[in-house]
Order: C-alpha cells, then sequence, then structure tokens
C-alpha cells in the first residue's frame, strides 16, 4: 500500500475508483442497502480500509443515525476521508492502523471494500477472523475487492485495463496499473474468497456484485 502514502496519489484517490472498478456507485449503495436490512437505525459499523471515506461518505447519508468506526492503515487516507466526510465525520471515529487497532466492539455491521486485496491470504484468513469476532451474532457483513478465478487472471485484469481505458484513464496508465496488480497483489478466485469467510465464522455467504475482475459479498456473523 505504498502508493497511499504518496501524496500526490492520496489526492487523486477520489477520482480513480469510479473510473477503475465497473458499477461502483452502485455497489457501494447496495452494500449500504444489505447492512441496512439487519442492522438498526442507530447501528454502529466497524469499516476496514475506510481510507479516502468514500463508502463512510454513502453510507452517512444514506443512513442519517448510524455512527462509524473507520480502520486504515494510511495516515494519509484517512486525512483525505476526514475531508470526503465533511459536516459528517464527527459520526465517524478514524483509527490507524490495521484490523487489530479496531475497537472490540460488538459492532451492528462491517464493511470491507477494495481493501482485502492488499492481504496475503494467511493475513486475509486472520483478518475476517478479528472482524467476525468483532460483531454482534447474526449482524451483516460486506466485502467487496478483486477476486478472479486463477486460470483467467490474465483475460481479466486485461479487460480491467480496458474498461479503465474506455472510462477516460489513459491506455499507458492503465496498462501500468494492470502490471502493478500482477506483481503486488495477492488476488484469490471467488471460490477461495467464499472459503474463507466460512472459516472466519460467517454463514450465508452471497454474492451481492460482479464487475469484471471485482467481487463484492454479503454474509452474516
Amino acid at each position: 500500500m505504498d502508493a497511499f502514502s504518496d501524496s500526490q496519489a492520496v489526492a487523486r484517490y477520489a477520482e480513480n475508483p469510479p473510473r477503475m472498478v465497473p458499477g461502483y456507485a452502485d455497489m457501494q449503495r447496495m452494500a449500504r442497502l444489505l447492512l441496512a436490512e439487519r442492522a438498526p437505525d442507530k447501528a454502529q459499523v466497524l469499516v476496514l480500509g475506510a481510507g479516502g471515506g468514500l463508502e463512510l461518505k454513502v453510507f452517512a447519508e444514506g443512513q442519517p443515525g448510524w455512527t462509524f468506526v473507520g480502520v486504515d492503515p494510511s495516515a494519509a487516507m484517512l486525512d483525505l476521508a476526514r475531508k470526503t466526510l465533511g459536516h459528517l465525520s464527527d459520526r465517524a471515529h478514524l483509527h490507524e492502523g490495521l484490523i487489530d487497532g479496531a475497537p472490540e466492539g460488538p459492532f451492528d455491521a462491517a464493511a470491507c471494500i477494495l481493501t482485502l486485496h492488499f492481504i496475503e491470504r494467511q493475513e486475509r484468513s486472520r483478518t475476517l477472523r478479528e472482524i467476525r469476532r468483532r460483531l454482534k451474532p447474526g449482524v451483516p457483513f460486506v466485502a467487496a475487492h478483486f477476486s478472479i478465478p486463477q486460470d483467467e487472471r490474465d483475460l481479466w485484469l486485461s479487460r480491467y485495463a480496458a474498461f479503465a481505458t474506455a472510462s477516460g484513464i489513459e491506455r499507458s496508465h492503465a496498462e501500468r496499473a494492470k502490471t502493478g496488480i500482477v506483481e503486488r497483489l495477492p488476488i484469490l478466485s471467488p471460490e477461495e474468497d467464499e472459503t474463507l469467510l466460512r472459516e472466519a465464522g460467517f454463514s450465508g455467504v452471497r454474492l451481492f456484485y460482479a464487475g469484471f475482475a471485482f467481487r463484492g459479498w454479503v454474509a452474516w456473523a
């Protein structure tokens, strides 16, 4: 996640997800609606990977009674989250660090969007268990990130780059992003992602979103 300590990359962050993640705004909205199915009107929601604040803003605007605990390893991205939230920032307590830096809860819901693909499999498994441990029984969790069948990785990442180019990103930048993903991200297959969710103690794991190289699931603690 070195890019998230680069001031220029952080400043541009909010521009990129809508241009690189198919259906990004709708995916966030769906995530919020899925959490709201079981979370109470005054829910306290744990958001892992909260830097930037994009999903926090969507959740806060859509659910005026919710409060949030956001966790992210990048201080610069947490500063951006505060700016993104603006007058809503008083409803979010932001913590620099990994999942171990999150309060114990228990929380009424949790989300982890475009974050788990940065984490190696063993640590990802532990992270999911730690999220689950901080949730009340039966409450919802949503996650969305890169998730690609292992024998189709080149194909789907080429489609990812093509989508970014069609969205206005320079082709050379899109290709560099694709190369960086191949070199640095420990992307799992959809089957592996679902297995990790179940092994962490989540039930009712269901796919709710698919956008080229990205997948999203809802599950219950």
